[in-house]
């Protein structure tokens, strides 16, 4: 070791020394003497090895304490933060899927941050269900005669699996063994649900007497999966959702129907391939379950609708409790709903179906906003092009949905590379998640939200400028 690195490492304070500075004292107090003196013990560390490798030449108290308080900051910023979405996938499940609605946020504030009455009857003045208060929408939009809500919609199948077929088997089209995000297999949710798996017909085609032929003594039920994240197309054919549930009515066997992603709107009229509807389900079904994010646009929740008796024999499996939800989830769902009951205004107070169905004159519009604000810039190039979003979400697979795209370049004179920019903006202060396409970063305005476009100009201007 040289003697100039034994003096600087003689020069650090020790842990005491700096726990009597009035700065420390104060964030001490406010963070607590625990975090504070890791804080310390880890910027003391990183000090010595940047002595030992010769990154630093000198040692200040004032660069000392700064070194602390970006630890102590970093430590006390959680995780889970908000982040801009400039890809132009409108439910990008690792950036949290569906937003909810803004004209909700006054009403979940009061509930997260008061008590409620989630399981009390005010008029009976008695305990409640967690459950009623979802209930009656829920009828009035499905037209289901009872519906009951968990954590999300791989649930409700295992569910309803586990309170109709235990030990018996469950007739399922191999066309429709789905697998969804993270590994997460129809399948398995079969038989961890207690059934069997019987699967009728093939890949592409299946046929009503399929199903029919595989109906024995064992058969608890029919399941009919929606495959809401890939498409089967050619020489291909399956039977409807009607004749399945006449096939199970004549059977005495209960129709479920996993619909993934629940749809309450026909977006067909927008340009967008025909979906399922949730109404058209349940009146062709027993048991219809669906997501309450995705595209209904609420918070992630499995909802279960159908015959009354079924969901009540479902409300008494003792595996509901472990799958049930809190009174946020409650709340986000149950306010959510309410704004279906205003048709005419729902794609605009639901996010996911405004960004779904905005239109193509309101996408340049947005798009030349955002490029004007950065075209400020010296530093970079800025064009609009045209491109493509998608859905996401495991919703609408293979359809791409028409779109502009602010283009960033940088000049020749740069002080810093595409790549690395990138990289910035990802990881900055304000995360923004945007399309890196060989020497350019692209911005989808689609899924750009009001007032990000200042953002992203000031975190540009940040990194470009070198501020």
């Amino acid at each position: 070791m040289e003697d100039k690195q034994i003096k600087l490492l003689r020069q650090l304070p020790s842990v005491n020394e700096l726990l009597q500075i009035e700065s420390i004292k104060q964030w001490s107090e406010d963070k607590g003497i625990k975090e504070t003196k890791i804080a310390i013990e880890k910027s003391l560390s990183q000090f010595r090895q940047k002595i030992l490798t010769g990154e630093i030449s000198k040692v200040s108290q004032k660069n000392v304490l700064k070194n602390i308080s970006q630890y102590l900051s970093r430590r006390q910023t959680p995780s889970l933060q908000r982040v801009i979405n400039g890809t132009g996938v409108v439910l990008h499940t690792n950036l949290g899927r569906s937003l909810l609605s803004p004209t909700i946020k006054n009403y979940l504030n009061e509930i997260m941050f008061s008590y409620s009455n989630l399981e009390y009857d005010l008029k009976k003045k008695k305990r409640g269900l967690r459950y009623s208060h979802v209930e009656k929408v829920l009828q009035e939009l499905t037209g289901a005669e009872d519906a009951i809500v968990v954590n999300n919609n791989a649930a409700a199948v295992m569910l309803v699996l586990d309170t109709f077929v235990p030990n018996k088997e469950v007739i399922i089209s191999r066309g429709e063994l789905v697998e969804i995000g993270g590994s997460f297999r129809i399948p398995e949710i079969v038989t961890k649900g207690g059934g069997t798996l019987k699967e009728v017909g093939t890949t592409n085609k299946t046929h009503l007497n399929d199903y029919q032929n595989a109906i024995t003594d064992q058969t608890g039920a029919i399941l009919k999966v929606h495959t809401s994240n890939y498409r089967i197309v050619g020489f291909t054919e399956k039977p409807s959702a009607e004749e399945l549930y006449q096939l199970a009515q004549s059977a005495g066997l209960p129709m479920i129907n996993d619909l993934g992603s629940g749809l309450f709107i026909d977006l067909s009229k927008y340009g967008l391939p025909k979906e399922p509807l949730i109404q058209e389900a349940v009146a062709t079904s027993d048991i219809v379950t669906f997501s309450g994010d995705k595209l209904l646009g609420g918070p992630q929740a499995g909802i279960i609708a159908g015959k009354k008796k079924m969901i009540e024999k479902i409300k008494h499996n003792q595996l509901l409790r472990a799958l049930r939800v809190d009174k946020i989830t409650l709340a986000a769902l149950e306010a959510t709903l309410q704004l279906y009951r205003n048709p005419e205004k729902v794609l605009k107070t639901i996010p996911t179906l405004k960004m779904i169905t905005i239109s193509d004159e309101n996408l340049i519009k947005k798009a030349r906003k955002l490029a004007e604000r950065l075209n400020r810039l010296s530093e970079v190039k800025i064009t609009i092009e045209k491109g493509t979003s998608q859905v996401g979400g495991g919703s609408f697979p293979g359809y791409l949905l028409p779109t502009y795209l602010v283009k960033l370049r940088l000049h020749s004179d740069k002080r810093i590379s595409v790549t690395k920019l990138e990289k910035c903006l990802r990881c900055g202060e304000q995360p923004i998640i945007a399309r890196l396409e060989h020497d350019s970063i692209l911005f989808d305005v689609r899924t750009l939200q009001e007032g990000e476009d200042e953002i992203i100009y000031q975190q540009l201007k940040k990194w470009v400028k070198g501020e």
